[in-house]
């Protein structure tokens, strides 16, 4: 039995034919058939650039059809799909890759000067792929004889087993630099069969997709849901509050981050007549407020369904799709994962108390790239993984995720990890130390801000700091606001009291 995940997509895909898989903006649509018929050229194309089974295939690139056609194919060649955020500078790349090692490195267009020595640091080949389809790499697969679009005759996925890699996604970590999730074939192909039955998934659904696709969010769990169930799925380039409000009625579900419903919300036409069609509306990445729950119910009269998940797991609990969705909680877990809210010595807490979440479950990821003692520090003896995030379970088993641990922050839907941006401003001339906390926006969730003590004679100024990092780190970490202080706050044993920040900095955006 072949356990390659693309596997089970293909047999999918066989059944629906001429049924539209994409629409695009401006590109018309593409079938089933078409979709099969162009992965199996990516597939081929990877082998004939000689990447094995195995090997590591890293894409910073724009989202665009072509962008998850390589995906899927390195999926039917058997390669490791390193998706990488759009945002990440040169520094950060350099990393990745010379961590990952990858045998392709593709790019978009305009990056590919920048990034010349950072593939040949690797060994790497380089390639390019552009929003609009073009490239070196496009042209590349357009160079493979093959079968045109609408046969079903292509060749199969190679052999997988369920353990074998599928993916990698970088994680930001709390001592600096990121850590590779090492996700399988088995882990993707569980994840998305429970979420294709839990949410209802059904072949003439019509997804709504404007995430981005170097996320898990956008990649695996709106996309396998989409293909898994044979459904159909309007392919924005990004998110757009105008461009999503005028396909809602042509749509029956739509996933985003706490953000985009804020946007929506801003629109006038927004209104229980724009989504008479809809039937789903999945939210997560970042905590929903209560009251933009209580709102998009007051204009639409839908309730938001959120879900919980994170990089090295997919989805981890959900609200209910028939039955009570309650604001603040991110629901139970999913049917095939087991999770219990546990003390400092994995010891399961009594329902009601406030503890850290730790989760088991075929979704679970294999552990982090060439990482084994920090991938021994997250687990527990039993196989339970410890995510860090500070949560209370209900007596019927409801999740509420009440903090982080770790001080991380989600801003826009984006985890950022405090640690990796004040090491380069610790490293500012002029600077004493820094802290990096999240205070509430109202339209971001959490605005990353820094707090820095400085040397007396320093002339250090916000903008300063701000245009130091502009090309060290990726946008969504860079601090929106820079605050000087003559004293980091510590406790009695030294440690910085972010706490104590948070609460001094939090109306710095009338949120408090």
């Amino acid at each position: 039995m072949n356990d390659n995940f693309y596997a089970r997509l293909d047999a999918v895909a066989a059944t629906r034919g001429r049924h539209p898989c994409w629409i695009l903006p401006g590109r018309g649509t593409w079938s089933y058939d078409g979709l099969r018929s162009q992965v199996a050229r990516q597939a081929q194309a990877l082998r004939l650039a000689g990447v094995l089974p195995g090997d590591r295939v890293m894409v910073q690139a724009e989202k665009s059809p072509e962008f998850l056609l390589l995906y899927l194919g390195c999926l039917h060649a058997g390669a490791v799909f390193v998706p990488l955020n759009t945002a990440y500078t040169e520094p950060e790349l350099r990393h990745f890759a010379l961590d990952c090692e990858p045998r392709l490195l593709v790019c978009d267009p305009a990056s590919a000067q920048a990034l010349a020595a950072v593939a040949q640091s690797c060994g790497a080949m380089l390639r390019t792929l552009d929003a609009a389809g073009g490239g070196s790499w496009t042209a590349a697969v357009g160079a493979v004889p093959g079968a045109g679009p609408g046969t079903t005759a292509v060749p199969a996925p190679i052999e997988r087993a369920t353990d074998d890699l599928a993916a990698i996604v970088y994680t930001s970590g709390t001592t600096g630099r990121s850590k590779g999730a090492m996700l399988s074939h088995g882990n993707l192909a569980a994840n998305a069969a429970t979420l294709v039955d839990l949410w209802r998934f059904r072949a003439d659904d019509v997804l709504l997709h404007a995430l981005p696709v170097y996320h898990v969010h956008g990649l695996f769990i709106a996309s396998h849901c989409a293909l898994l169930a044979g459904a159909t799925m309007h392919l924005l380039p990004r998110f757009e509050a105008a461009a999503v409000l005028a396909l809602l009625p042509e749509s029956t579900v739509f996933m985003g981050v706490p953000t985009f419903y804020t946007r929506l919300l801003e629109q006038p036409g927004f209104d229980r007549a724009s989504v008479r069609r809809m039937r789903l509306f999945l939210c997560g990445s970042a905590p929903l407020l209560a009251g933009t729950f209580a709102q998009f119910e007051q204009r639409t009269g839908q309730r938001i369904l959120e879900r919980y998940g994170m990089s090295e797991a997919g989805m981890i609990t959900s609200n209910p799709c028939e039955g009570d969705r309650i604001a603040g909680s991110v629901g139970f877990a999913l049917p095939d994962v087991q999770a219990r809210v546990a003390g400092p010595d994995g010891v399961e807490l009594p329902r009601g108390a406030v503890g850290v979440l730790e989760i088991r479950g075929p979704n679970l990821f294999r552990g982090y790239w060439r990482m084994p003692g920090r991938t021994a520090e997250e687990f527990r003896q039993d196989g339970f993984f410890i995510t860090g995030d500070v949560a209370t379970m209900d007596p019927e088993g409801r999740v509420s995720i009440v903090g982080r641990a770790k001080d991380l922050v989600i801003s826009g839907g984006f985890n950022v990890y405090p640690k990796e941006i004040e090491l380069e401003i610790d490293a500012l001339p002029g600077v004493i130390e820094s802290a990096v906390i999240g205070v509430p926006h109202p339209d971001l969730g959490e605005a990353v801000v820094a707090v820095v003590a400085r040397q007396p004679t320093a002339a250090l100024t916000e903008p300063d700091v701000i245009a130091a990092l502009r090309d060290r780190l990726a946008r969504f970490k860079l601090p929106r606001r820079v605050f000087f202080i003559d004293d980091l706050p510590r406790n009695a044993m030294g440690k910085v009291q972010k706490a104590r920040l948070r609460a001094d900095f939090a109306a710095t955006y009338g949120q408090a």
